[in-house]
């Protein structure tokens, strides 16, 4: 069975949620910069959130889950470049018009149909990311559609949101985040697609497709952190299961591959509870303090806890023997996920379960001991938590909760990445509850005009620019994929737009050239993009020779300050002159008659290299080709 064949008997679906921010010179709500910084913040202040009821009477359960965390949180601010809209002090301002007409624009590209008025929505978000406790985020477009490799992929909605803070700590001593506010309120652009992806790699292909045309607008944020990916994923027969943040779009595909195995692995531990007759109602919640079991104990953590007037308690989960420690990703069981549970809801810092034990200082008799206490039998598995009392019984509890959970398969739930590819339990799923109408911004009305003016003004797509590239520059279609999505796009046009230079030498300077100095641990990002147009323009007028061009990008980012010509003086690889040339390559020439009529024609090889290292990049390899050629010519023909 192939994979795609293996794929479509799961029944997998996948849609994406794609974030990108947008380079507006503004935010979206006020008129501060859209920068990140690194200097030390002017001040701070601290707040805590509590969930709000939506209109209908009822509690988000993602927002009541991060409310019981009772978490504080600090804020870090800047005079200069955040405000009192991002302090939640001072009503946010009207909404950023680029931004709108960057998502309009991308709204036609998508084929989408825009609304006729913008009205921001807020969604509750109280894990400290926002101050106000909920996130501004307004329908831009819906429906559309973006074509993949032939396969059409559906758009549901096209938003425009405002960026979170900035995560910076997490002092679990104090249980206080720290945030800092530059980030926030950074224009985001959202495309979800509709779940019409069916394989890892297309999700991958779809993520790319649609920032490549994000890209194409010339108006986004690039480099790590300013695009992020959530994914929707679900089999049949299962919940699904929402991983958030992914920003590495290379991971993507191994995301969605190891989160079907997760997944799997659930449906079979739930096939595998049917056949054991397990149902809910042996699911009662009995913790057992079992504190005097392990009182000898060797197991530094239990004896840490103890020592300082913790307790140690255990819970028996009915038929789940051999199961906890079932591999559901790699280094990751369902005893993993158990622990994820009882780490959020009890605060703990894990769980010890029967399937791994004994083991970590932990002795059979004190599994045993364990076991007798909480009356479990040879096909119960068992559960154990060393912390306060209170954290303990609500880990436990919660630990309960997932293993019910389990008699369903696959519970609907908020997961975040791993560096692994692997993901784990985050938080609830959010339901519509955490939406309602935001009173403090006016609405935008998307005039028939504003549309036209945008798609009179579209922007080539990069897959469009690419193909102009080869067509026009006669790139290599390689050549012309690598510097279409590259940073230095707007650099490389710049240059053959403004000099007559060999726009595949640009390319290969911009690609290859830099990215094997950097290789070399040259210091390539010290180069300012003026000095690589002024090195083109000495290519340009014959001052420089391409084959001078590394060693002298290598000495300009060694001494950023120095021009060109500094760097030529320098390095003392100015251009020879014809005559020079023609009489070196005449001595190179006559040093090795009898070679070249040795070998003939083929003596061109070796000369080359004994020319080039002489000449070390002092003239193009074409011209000393060229002068070589007539002179074995001439010695032949003798």
């Amino acid at each position: 069975m192939t994979d795609e064949e293996r794929f479509q008997e799961l029944g997998l679906m996948v849609g994406l949620e794609l974030h990108q921010q947008l380079d507006t010179p503004r935010k979206l709500y006020c008129h501060c910069p859209t920068i990140i910084r690194e200097d030390e913040p002017h001040g701070g202040f601290v707040r805590r959130l509590r969930p709000t009821q939506s209109e209908m009477g009822t509690v988000d359960p993602a927002a009541l889950f991060e409310f019981q965390r009772k978490k504080s949180f600090y804020y870090e601010f800047y005079n200069d470049s955040t405000c009192l809209v991002e302090a939640d002090e001072e009503p946010p301002h009207d909404l950023c018009g680029e931004a709108i007409d960057i998502c309009l624009t991308m709204a036609v590209f998508l084929n989408s149909v825009p609304v006729d008025e913008i009205h921001p929505m807020r969604k509750i978000v109280i894990d400290g990311s926002n101050t106000t406790g909920f996130q501004r985020t307004a329908i831009i477009a819906t429906g559309g559609s973006l074509l993949v490799n032939g396969k059409a992929i559906g758009i549901q909605t096209l938003c425009l949101e405002e960026d979170a803070a900035r995560k910076i700590d997490d002092d679990e001593k104090n249980n206080r985040r720290v945030y800092r506010l530059d980030r926030l309120g950074i224009p985001l652009i959202e495309i979800a697609t509709a779940p019409d992806i069916r394989s890892p790699e297309e999700a991958q292909e779809v993520a790319l497709a649609l920032g490549l045309l994000m890209r194409s607008t010339g108006k986004v944020k690039r480099g790590l952190g300013t695009i992020r990916q959530d994914v929707n994923i679900s089999i049949e027969g299962g919940g699904i299961i929402e991983i958030k943040g992914l920003q590495q779009l290379n991971m993507l595909s191994t995301v969605v591959e190891l989160e079907v195995q997760r997944q799997v692995g659930l449906l079979e531990i739930k096939q595998e509870l049917e056949k054991r007759n397990i149902h809910e109602d042996m699911f009662g919640f009995e913790p057992v303090d079992v504190t005097d079991v392990f009182s000898g104990c060797e197991s530094k953590l239990i004896k840490r806890a103890i020592n300082s007037g913790d307790r140690v308690f255990a819970t028996r989960l009915s038929g789940f023997d051999g199961l906890v420690g079932k591999e559901l990703q790699p280094e990751r069981r369902f005893g993993t996920e158990l622990s994820d549970y009882a780490k959020f809801w009890g605060r703990v810092g894990g769980i010890f379960h029967s399937d791994e034990l004994p083991k970590y200082g932990i002795t059979t008799s004190e599994v045993e001991g364990v076991q007798s206490a909480v009356e479990a039998d040879s096909h119960d598995a068992v559960v154990i938590v060393a912390a306060s009392e209170k954290n303990c019984l609500d880990a436990l509890e919660a630990v309960n909760n997932r293993a019910r959970a389990a008699l369903l398969g696959i519970p609907a739930e908020t997961r975040v990445p791993l560096p692994s590819g692997a993901s784990k339990y985050a938080r609830p799923r959010p339901g519509a509850e955490r939406m309602y109408p935001e009173t403090d911004v006016r609405p935008v009305r998307i005039s028939s005009k504003k549309l036209k003016s945008i798609k009179k003004s579209l922007p080539e797509t990069l897959v469009e620019k690419e193909k102009r590239f080869i067509r026009e520059y006669n790139l290599s279609p390689e050549l012309a994929s690598q510097i279409t999505r590259s940073l230095n796009l707007s650099l490389f046009e710049e240059i053959v737009s403004s000099l007559d230079v060999d726009p595949t030498l640009v390319a290969v300077t911009l690609e290859n050239t830099l990215v094997s100095l950097a290789r070399d641990e040259v210091p390539i990002d010290s180069i300012k993009e003026q000095r690589i147009v002024e090195l083109f323009e000495f290519i340009e007028k014959g001052n420089v020779s391409s084959e001078a061009i590394s060693e002298i990008l290598k000495f300009l980012a060694n001494h950023p300050s120095k021009s060109i010509s500094h760097a030529l003086k320098e390095t003392g690889l100015s251009k020879v002159d014809v005559v020079d040339l023609e009489e070196i390559i005449h001595k190179i020439v006559e040093e090795r008659v009898d070679f070249i009529k040795e070998q003939g024609e083929r003596s061109i090889g070796g000369l080359m290299g004994v020319a080039m290292k002489e000449l070390r990049g002092k003239a193009d390899g074409k011209k000393v080709k060229s002068l070589l050629q007539s002179e074995i010519q001439r010695v032949l023909a003798e």
